[in-house]
């Protein structure tokens, strides 16, 4: 039976509730940003993967072996996929058909799981690391196969899905500043400052990272011969302008952009969202995500005339 076609006919049968797809086809089970799951029974859950920015973790390795069915559950369904097995296979026969069962009867009694490949579609190898695992292992309780998915790589799998809002900048002046005039930067739009994503294999493990709001970068798209930087008060978000108060969190241009491309700088604020694993399942460090938004600012002079 042609490698290719067992991966898709009778390895994707080790999931339960999927269904196998047309040969060269994969089914993906929505998961969005940096990692999209494929012949997966892996789960991604929280408001960490839903609307946001993703900052492009890139999974460590692009297949792996999921636990699938017991050796009973498994002969079962292989013995309901025969009108898939004679579809997709070249000269099929009733005798050819039983011998390829025969793999699975003779681990009926025998305690452990089946476990198939799947593997992440958003990387351009994963289809290619897929398609050199076996179909099917079976396992006994309480081992990983080589390349069997761990609790560290669900918690990677649940970072690569982690997303944080895109927030709006805010300045004050607002549609254009001035040489030497404090412009006030805060951001709107960011909502709950604390993100979650988890990924779970129903009824096996699961792991949940979580990004909390720290605090803010400003690049003002000038080197500090032109403009300088104040971050020690921007807090998590910024700092909205307040009439009176003290300028602690913005940029204060010191040359106009007359002589920028557009007659603009291009002001950036990143957000950075430190990143932890819930109850500390697995040792993993991650980088903080960070993800940035930007806006023109025009930065006029004002003129003066003096008179004798």
């Amino acid at each position: 039976m042609n490698r290719l076609i067992a991966l898709a006919v009778s390895g994707l049968m080790l999931l339960d509730g999927l269904q196998a797809p047309p040969t060269g086809e994969t089914i993906s089970n929505g998961r969005t940003r940096g990692v999209e799951l494929a012949f997966s029974k892996i789960v991604i859950s929280g408001d960490g993967a839903k609307s946001g920015k993703s900052d492009g973790y890139v999974l460590k390795r692009p297949c792996w072996y999921e636990p699938g069915p017991d050796a009973s559950e498994m002969l079962k369904t292989q013995e309901g996929v025969r009108a898939l097995w004679f579809r997709f296979t070249p000269n099929p026969t009733e005798e050819k058909f039983q011998e390829f069962l025969k793999q699975f009867k003779d681990k009926v009694g025998q305690k452990g799981r089946w476990w198939g490949p799947a593997y992440n579609a958003a990387d351009p190898k994963g289809r290619a690391c897929w398609a050199d695992l076996d179909p099917f292992v079976f396992v006994p309780p309480g081992t990983t196969p080589p390349s069997g998915i761990t609790i560290q790589e669900l918690a990677e799998i649940a970072r690569a899905a982690l997303t944080v809002p895109e927030p709006t900048i805010k300045l004050n002046p607002d549609a254009k500043s001035y040489v030497n005039l404090p412009t006030w930067v805060w951001l709107e739009g960011i909502g709950e400052p604390r993100r979650s994503v988890t990924a779970a294999i129903p009824g096996v493990m699961s792991a949940t990272v979580v990004a909390t709001l720290q605090d803010i970068k400003i690049d003002p798209g000038a080197g500090k011969d032109r403009a300088e930087v104040r971050e020690d008060g921007c807090g998590a978000s910024g700092r909205p302008y307040v009439k009176g108060g003290t300028f602690s969190c913005g940029v204060r241009y010191l040359r106009s952009s007359i002589d920028q491309s557009r007659e603009k700088y291009v002001l950036t604020v990143t957000t950075v969202w430190p990143v932890e694993v819930v109850d500390n399942v697995v040792p993993a460090q991650f980088e903080p995500v960070q993800v940035s938004t930007s806006r023109d600012l025009p930065v006029g002079e004002i003129q003066s005339n003096v008179r004798p």
